[in-house]
């Protein structure tokens, strides 16, 4: 089965992206050698793996503006994570929603405009 292996959330202010992950997700965030860590974050789990980066939209090599990513990250409670994305200042898009014989499902806005969903798995969603 493939895993999501890394990605990149671009951001206009690092630094408030930075607090919105770490408050939804409990991601740990660290800067990288050579690069300003209000430019550039790496993303960890609690136990140290890499996941991905939050950086400024100023490494994006698209032509136009990058406005995020639609990767689903897996939750223990996609009510939990409701919460936690309203607190933090995000946006919900789509409330709980079932994915039948998978799990449920949300999709939201974070801090900077990017599509984030979150997935708890569940075999009776229906």
């Amino acid at each position: 089965m493939y895993e999501l292996d890394h990605f990149a959330i671009q951001c206009d202010d690092v630094e408030r992206a930075r607090r919105f992950y770490e408050k939804v997700f409990d991601w740990k965030m660290s800067g990288y050698k050579g690069v300003d860590a209000d430019e550039f974050q790496q993303i960890r789990t609690a136990q140290g793996k890499l996941l991905g980066a939050i950086q400024s939209r100023k490494f994006n090599s698209a032509k136009s503006r990058v406005l995020g990513f639609e990767c689903s990250i897996s939750v223990p409670d996609v009510d939990t994570t409701t919460r936690a994305v309203e607190t933090a200042g995000g946006t919900l898009l789509m409330w709980k929603t079932a994915i039948p014989r998978v799990g449920w499902i949300i999709k939201f806005l974070d801090s900077e405009g990017n599509l984030c969903c979150a997935v708890t798995q569940d075999p009776a969603a229906r």
